[in-house]
């Protein structure tokens, strides 16, 4: 029996990360793309969530217990310190170093992509310019329920890529002219709101005790000077990993 190299590449991208097929997060593709807004169960399809970035082996970055939860964030208190302390001592790499700590807000609503309703309900995530800007059409009298599973109201999404190192992705949000119906089989929309994603548990929760022992973990470190700059050497955090990168190309909008 030979091996099944297609199962053994598979195996490589799921060890790489590479592996997207059955993810939640719904990534624009290059160019145009149609999407609707699900109606959530708690009348809010907009959820807002705050992030520490910038910490080393965290994929996707911490979930905030402060912000999120309203819990001691560790993350939070040392971030502050160092600021004051970069502030006090007109230390700019201390402040560059707090402000890559600071909680970042995102962005998170259930959608459908058009094309793809059979992969059921994706989670699009964006920054705070397209959030207003929804939120602005949401409120619009003229649009009325954008979420209406029966008379909602499609979102023309043009995602065009960062061109240059220190650039941003572009992303423009448009509201169709026509209402429609979120499934051609409206009978099936029951069935497709009832599959909905679990916003509690896309990120994972930390307690603040275990925000505590991450930071201790970085803070220990044993990075050399060669290996890091003075100052995130002293701390040994990155101020920006390939990780974080890209969630913020999937995050950010401007």
């Amino acid at each position: 029996m030979s091996i099944n190299m297609e199962l053994m590449r598979k195996k490589l991208q799921q060890l790489r990360g590479e592996d997207d097929t059955d993810s939640v997060f719904f990534k624009p593709p290059d160019g145009e793309s149609q999407i609707r807004i699900v109606p959530a169960a708690d009348g809010d399809p907009l959820k807002e969530m705050h992030f520490h970035y910038n910490i080393p082996d965290r994929k996707g970055g911490v979930l905030c217990p402060k912000r999120n939860f309203g819990e001691r964030c560790s993350i939070c208190d040392f971030a502050s310190s160092l600021w004051k302390d970069g502030v006090a001592n007109n230390d700019e790499e201390s402040k560059k170093l707090a402000k890559s700590l600071f909680v970042r807000q995102r962005y998170f609503s259930p959608v459908i992509v058009r094309g793809q309703e059979e992969e059921g309900i994706k989670i699009y995530g964006y920054g705070k310019r397209a959030y207003e800007l929804l939120l602005g059409y949401i409120l619009d009298p003229e649009y009325g329920d954008i979420t209406d599973p029966l008379e909602g109201t499609d979102i023309s999404l043009i995602y065009t890529p960062r061109t240059s190192p220190g650039t941003f992705p572009q992303t423009s949000l448009k509201m169709r002219r026509n209402t429609s119906t979120l499934l051609e089989d409206t009978e099936a929309i029951p069935a497709l709101l009832d599959r909905m994603p679990n916003f509690d548990g896309l990120f994972e929760r930390l307690s603040s005790d275990e925000v505590d022992a991450i930071l201790d973990e970085q803070l220990s470190g044993n990075a050399s000077a060669e290996e890091r700059s003075s100052e995130t050497g002293k701390y040994n955090v990155d101020t920006k990993n390939p990780v974080d990168k890209a969630f913020d190309e999937l995050m950010a909008t401007k």
